[in-house]
């Protein structure tokens, strides 16, 4: 994978330590589609100004995920607070965090939450001169019937932005392998944008209900793309009322074929 900072670590398998459960795990069968979701948490601070990860971890619970996609996310570090380590704990999924700005006061950015095993990790740079460092983490999950890559990013605020990162990100999947899941918070307020056109060129065009903001959605910020397209079974927007206050994004959740 192309970037500026490009890191594979190799699994042998994800295991999880027992955790503190807001509910069961779901159990997840060879058969059934894939449950995967995009979410921007938005620190895990919600739309009344309070901040809570036992409430996103509520909400991503309730969804019965196989793949959390995070986006804004603490991580921890001498200052700052790791809510990603509370979400692990809260809804027993294994996760992997894809930090951004990563120093030792404080850690923030991408994450993964996961009850399938990971067999490899990388992460792509996205970051864009002096604007906020972007990135891509990029995470190799065993669905039981092979493996399936999956891409979570947040895009920057410019449209110069934007377009660089669309680029290195469809670099990035110029591969035959392997089923392919991008998803994220594209940031792209332009239906026919650049950006935009390049990935339904590459991904074929899918369905993109609005998420933003949570409380009146008027904008499809939130995004799933999935390569082979058909693979993708549908896709839904969360707009039950913990979802609308947890957060000022909603979750975006696919059903996907293994």
């Amino acid at each position: 994978m192309s970037g500026r900072a490009n890191e594979t670590v190799a699994l042998e398998e994800a295991q999880p330590a027992p955790r503190v459960q807001t509910r069961p795990a779901r159990a997840s069968h060879a058969g059934e589609p894939l449950r995967i979701v995009t979410y921007n948490i938005h620190g895990a601070v919600g739309t009344d100004g309070r901040r809570s990860g036992a409430r996103i971890a509520e909400v991503i619970s309730a969804l019965n995920a196989d793949v959390v996609a995070l986006q804004e996310v603490p991580l921890g570090g001498a200052a700052s607070i790791d809510i990603l380590r509370e979400l692990q704990d809260l809804t027993g999924m294994h996760a992997v965090p894809g930090p951004t700005l990563d120093g030792p006061d404080r850690r923030f950015g991408n994450a993964v939450l996961t009850n399938l095993p990971v067999r490899a990790i990388r992460t792509l740079d996205l970051s864009f001169g002096s604007r906020e460092a972007r990135g891509a983490l990029d995470v190799d999950i065993d669905t039981g019937n092979g493996l399936m890559r999956i891409v979570a990013t947040h895009l920057g605020l410019s449209a110069r932005e934007r377009r660089a990162q669309v680029r290195l990100l469809l670099e990035a999947f110029d591969t035959p392998e392997l089923p392919v899941i991008l998803l994220g918070d594209l940031n792209e307020w332009f239906v026919w944008g650049w950006p935009m056109r390049a990935l339904l060129t590459r991904f074929g065009r899918v369905a993109a209900p609005r998420t933003f903001p949570s409380r009146f959605p008027t904008f499809a910020l939130d995004r799933v793309w999935v390569h082979p397209a058909a693979r993708l079974v549908d896709i839904q927007v969360d707009k039950s009322r913990p979802a609308r206050i947890a957060s000022d994004h909603l979750p975006l959740v696919a059903r996907v074929l293994r």
